[in-house]
């Protein structure tokens, strides 16, 4: 498993943990005590990292190639998920993932960004980018969720919309649009879940929800804080100073009142233990859609437009 540079001082412990381990059985020596004095020092030395971290070290964490993914989650949270392919327009976009499920009885609809767990996977994934083709797939996914009446279940984890020439070609910018206003208007309730980065349009195609949670150590933000150095500053350098300054972690969008709750991740991170970072999304998804049993359908659509509209504050002044 990739080991963050912030990370080091803690694997050079377990490192040497291992060391002793390995010496005590081959030298049949105790060394009982001197290890369980080093595994401690470790867990304390992780729990002090990881409970002061920077929002540059967080999003090292959000973009950490082994956080939990759309398939993952799905196949350790939902029974019977299905995945369904293509926009019935172009052709199909792996980035892009969903299908109807069953969780404890129910029936929902899972669509979510998908990057790759390797190299390979990661172009075949397009880094997690989605075509406009996803969008539409991911509208086509949701359509089908309206019609018979299944709450839509979101993952989001993408660096943003992929800007390549051939997507603008196809049309990227209405069919992020598109997904929007439809959004807008679904009668069933849409609950997303920002699990890695929530990076601009291309985060907001598929979360335009009733319910918006994020993972302890993900990012929601308009542009990566290297795009806003480059556009601020000149300098992809200056990231971490934009990182700060965009108030991108999960405590500042909850803060800033666009996230409605943070789910906790194990020390270390998501990427340490999927299932029982999948156990809490599950509760979480439980009780939010049980706040919707017996909720008109107008109602479901009008708190999710009324959500939207109190973004933002200005002042009017007098001249």
């Amino acid at each position: 498993m990739k080991i963050l540079e912030f990370e080091k001082p803690i694997e050079e412990l377990y490192v040497k943990i291992e060391e002793l381990k390995r010496l005590s059985t081959d030298s049949e020596i105790d060394m009982a005590d001197e290890i369980s004095k080093i595994e401690k020092r470790a867990s304390q030395m992780k729990k002090e990292i990881f409970s002061n971290l920077s929002p540059t070290q967080v999003i090292q964490i959000s973009r950490h190639p082994n956080r939990p993914s759309t398939l993952g989650l799905a196949r350790l949270i939902m029974d019977d998920f299905v995945e369904l392919h293509g926009d019935r327009v172009f052709g199909d976009d792996p980035s892009i993932v969903g299908g109807p499920a069953v969780m404890d009885g129910r029936r929902v609809m899972v669509i979510g960004h998908q990057k790759g767990m390797d190299t390979k996977d990661n172009i075949y994934r397009n880094f997690g980018m989605p075509n406009p083709e996803g969008y539409r797939k991911a509208l086509r996914l949701m359509q089908m969720a309206e019609t018979f009446e299944m709450p839509i279940i979101t993952f989001v984890d993408t660096p943003g919309a992929y800007p390549g020439l051939g997507a603008e070609e196809r049309g990227q910018a209405e069919a992020i649009a598109r997904n929007l206003r439809e959004m807008a208007n679904l009668t069933v309730p849409v609950i997303s879940y920002i699990v890695g980065e929530g990076g601009s349009g291309g985060a907001l195609g598929i979360a335009v929800a009733n319910r918006v949670y994020m993972l302890q150590y993900a990012v929601y933000s308009v542009i990566s804080p290297e795009g806003c150095a480059s556009i601020l500053y000149r300098d992809a350098k200056h990231a971490e100073i934009a990182a700060k300054n965009m108030r991108i972690t999960a405590p500042d969008v909850l803060n800033l009142g666009l996230a409605d709750g943070i789910i906790p991740e194990p020390v270390g991170g998501a990427h340490q233990d999927w299932p029982l970072t999948a156990q809490e999304i599950k509760s979480s998804i439980a009780s939010s859609l049980k706040k919707y049993d017996g909720m008109s359908k107008d109602a479901i659509k009008n708190e999710r437009y009324d959500k939207f509209r109190s973004f933002g504050k200005f002042n009017v002044g007098s001249r």
